[in-house]
This record gives structure tokens, sequence and C-alpha cells, in this order.
């Protein structure tokens, strides 16, 4: 027996998914590139005291999550089964470390954070409709 597959027109958030894993890719793929290029220390001052971050460390997690976001969200694009799951699970790991980063910039950690829910939300609602055969 053959499955039939329903596409509806619900299936456009997964181009929405892909677009803002593949925006999402390159503006951290750009931050970590920043932060390996820039200075190595980040000194903030609060009225705690004065704290030092190395910021080498979270430069090559930024990189290599927005390669594998910007690979992801191209994979999508075409139909590929594993993209969804990966796509969830650097969706949410991208999500978990803009949390790091909302002291330092709360507007924009939390709206990339807003963006990867609705990247999840479609593809783990929506994931199937563009299913290869």
């Amino acid at each position: 027996m053959s499955e039939s597959r329903v596409v509806t027109g619900w299936v456009g958030w997964i181009g929405f998914a892909g677009i803002i894993l593949i925006l999402n890719g390159i503006f951290s793929a750009v931050q970590g590139t920043v932060a390996l290029i820039g200075p190595n220390s980040y000194y903030l001052v609060t009225d705690d005291g004065l704290f030092l971050f190395d910021v080498a460390g979270w430069g090559w997690w930024n990189l290599l999550i927005g390669l594998v976001l910007i690979f992801t969200g191209i994979a999508l694009f075409v139909g590929a089964t594993w993209a969804r799951v990966v796509a969830i699970i650097f969706a949410s790991l991208s999500a978990i470390g803009q949390l790091l980063l909302v002291p330092a910039q709360p507007v924009w950690s939390i709206l990339v954070i807003a963006l990867n829910v609705l990247v999840i939300y479609a593809i783990s609602a929506h994931g199937r409709e563009v299913k290869m055969d």
C-alpha cells in the first residue's frame, strides 16, 4: 500500500524555517569569526566588579553552530529527512547559546531565541509535508 502525503498551505513554514536557519547561521558564523579575529578578551564592568571573558571558545562555538545551521537550512529546501532532526537539535542549541548573551545583548538574544522556537515549531509540526519520496 502506498501512503498518500497531504501537502497543505502550511508547508510554507518549512521554507520560512530554512530561510531563518540560513540567516541565523550566517549571523552566528559572522559573530564567531569576529570573536576569533578580534581581541581574545572581553571586559564587562558591573556594580559588583569586573568580569573577564575569553571569547575564543565562544567564537569557535558560534562559527561551528553557524556553519551547521547554514548547511541544514539548505538541506531543508531539498526535503532531506535528516535535516529536520538536525535543524531541531541545532536550533535548540542556538537558542540555549543565546541565553548566555541575554545580559550583554538582551533584545538580540530574545529575538534569536524566538525565531529558533518558531523554526522548531515549523519543522516539528509541518516537516513531514516536504519529506522526499
